[in-house]
């Protein structure tokens, strides 16, 4: 059973994703913080730094955004055409310039946002990227097939100069595609249209980006999601008018109970003070432990109290492969992003270190979030990147 419980004090809400009584995601909102990655800004240049091949944007938050070359250049596809980096940003950009511009990152208390002329727009089932004719596909559809299929339904029902990315849940939809398409084009037209109301200020907000449960409920409509627990009549009318809007939750639960007792349905809380722990235990007595610093995340696999009864390459294996199912599992709860860098204990044998590679990247699939596996380093590390989910953990 999946569940999506929501708890909600003042102006803080506590979201958890749950599955058979154990949360899978955890989030953590402040409405008095500003989040702002996703929103769409007309914004004014300020500042052309020519040695950081960068500009200062001013787009009408606390601080001014930066933007660098390559957010400035066309889009496109890096996989099939090398991008020009040697071009000079003062050619490209003037001080008092209007840009349509996209935060890719929020600001911290350090920096500003770092934004991007290019931008995203996700919907149910794909994302669009106007101003490209740049069509991709969810690496987690795998059949050769579904994707030539899905490729070929959006590149005939897209308008010319718009681009997508094909997401996970548009695997075995038709009509419903072509139904986001239009909808994502509206809404990318509607922002063109404001852009350019010359009678408003510049600079200023053109969209704001859904907040976690929104995007949430719009990920999990293919999901299975069977129920939403809430505390508060805000959460209730919000999750209520977007199962009237999707027909995909017409048998959606959304049920309310008190504040005090929201989180008491599976010990929530009782999991939830785990999250912060340093050191996870595995069953079969080893443990891992993960460290965040500012450049990436390590994490590291012990054997613990496990000493096994057969062979140490038996045992480093199972050790390895438990670890791997749980790493899976904690980088997806704590919404780990950035790059992350395994030490498992070293494997003499190279199938043992390819199982373990596989066995990662099958259960990230279960991740909504997009990563990226580059294998066992020279030093035998194993090295990934993960999105995060909610930008302001970063």
């Amino acid at each position: 059973m999946l569940e999506l419980i929501i708890k909600r004090i003042e102006k803080e809400r506590k979201i958890a994703l749950v599955e058979n009584g154990k949360i899978i995601e955890y989030y953590e909102e402040n409405e008095e913080e500003h989040k702002n990655e996703g929103n769409v800004y007309i914004g004014v240049t300020k500042d052309i730094v020519k040695g950081m091949q960068a500009a200062f944007v001013d787009i009408g938050t606390e601080k001014n955004s930066l933007i660098h070359l390559k957010d400035v250049l066309e889009k496109k596809d890096e996989k099939r055409e090398k991008i020009d980096l040697n071009q000079e940003i003062t050619k490209l950009l003037k001080p008092n310039q209007k840009l349509l511009v996209q935060i890719k990152k929020d600001s911290n208390e350090k920096k500003g946002a770092r934004i991007s002329t290019h931008i995203n727009l996700p919907g149910k089932y794909i994302v669009l990227m106007p101003n490209t004719d740049i069509i991709t596909i969810s690496q987690k559809i795998e059949k050769k097939e579904e994707q030539d299929r899905l490729i070929k339904l959006v590149r005939e029902n897209i308008s010319k100069g718009n681009g997508a990315v094909i997401r996970t849940s548009a695997k075995g939809k038709d009509k419903e595609i072509i139904e986001d398409i239009k909808h994502m084009e509206n809404k990318w037209n509607k922002i063109l249209e404001d852009s350019k109301d010359t009678k408003q200020k510049v600079p200023r907000l053109l969209y704001k980006s859904e907040d976690i449960a929104q995007k949430m409920l719009m990920d999990l409509t293919d999901k299975g999601l069977d129920r939403v627990i809430v505390n508060d009549s805000i959460d209730y009318n919000e999750i209520d008018k977007i199962k009237k809007e999707n027909k995909e939750y017409k048998d959606l639960v959304i049920q309310v109970k008190g504040q005090e007792s929201i989180f008491d349905i599976y010990d929530l809380e009782g999991q939830i003070n785990k999250i912060a722990n340093r050191k996870i235990w595995l069953k079969c007595g080893g443990f891992i432990t993960i460290d965040k610093t500012e450049a990436l995340t390590a994490i590291d696999v012990n054997t613990g109290k496990y000493t096994g009864n057969k062979t140490m390459e038996d045992t480093v294996f199972k050790v390895n492969k438990e670890a791997t199912i749980e790493i899976a599992k904690q980088l997806r709860l704590r919404d780990i992003g950035g790059i992350i860098i395994i030490d498992y204990i070293d494997m003499q044998k190279e199938e043992d270190k390819q199982e373990i590679e596989a066995l990662l990247k099958e259960e990230l699939k279960k991740d909504r979030s997009k990563t990226q596996i580059e294998g066992f380093t020279k030093l035998d590390l194993m090295e990934m990147t993960r999105k995060h989910i909610c930008s302001h953990k970063d």
